[in-house]
């Protein structure tokens, strides 16, 4: 697995203002919005949570530990409160971020995770988190409901009817 600095093509120990830096060129070169192809738009989303997720790493290992505050863990209620927040919001990535900054995982986390992923359309691992959320707590219906709706939107995203939609789709937002 790669370490922070590796995905953002720097040296382990970097400034923040080397990292911002790099970021930000990266972000010009992967961001999902400027890909047009629909079948490479999946692709370039995987990339830029990747990006974000080493981005955040990286600067918090470079701060000194007053302005890293923001990068420290939150106790795991807070992290899956922040990250429904931010789903409500239509802004998965964001809502994934704070999930990272959980300093555990729960059921909910688990749930709320899986939900993240099917915002982001990545149905096999959604269907993944709300089975580890079902792990943890079998008795609940709406981990349950999750699991399925997700191993369901992972089977239909195998359809040509479901590859031509996201064509389509991707044509109407040229």
């Amino acid at each position: 697995m790669d370490t922070p600095f590796e995905v953002l093509g720097l040296r382990a120990g970097a400034d923040p203002e080397e990292i911002r830096n790099a970021y930000r060129r990266l972000v010009k070169q992967c961001h999902p919005d400027m890909v047009q192809d629909p079948s490479r738009k999946s692709e370039a989303q995987q990339r830029m949570i990747r990006l974000n997720l080493a981005y955040e790493e990286a600067l918090r290992l470079a701060m000194p530990r007053q302005r890293a505050a923001y990068f420290q863990g939150l106790p795991t209620e807070e992290a899956v409160t922040l990250a429904e927040r931010m789903l409500q919001k239509e802004r998965p990535e964001n809502a994934l971020r704070q999930l990272m900054r959980s300093e555990g995982r729960s059921a909910a986390w688990y749930c709320v995770y899986g939900r993240v992923l099917m915002q982001l359309e990545q149905f096999r691992e959604a269907h993944q988190a709300f089975r580890q959320a079902v792990a943890l707590e079998p008795e609940n219906n709406e981990y349950r409901s999750g699991a399925l709706e997700a191993a369901v939107a992972a089977k239909k995203e195998q359809t040509i009817g479901w590859k031509m939609h996201k064509i389509l789709r991707g044509f109407r937002k040229k």
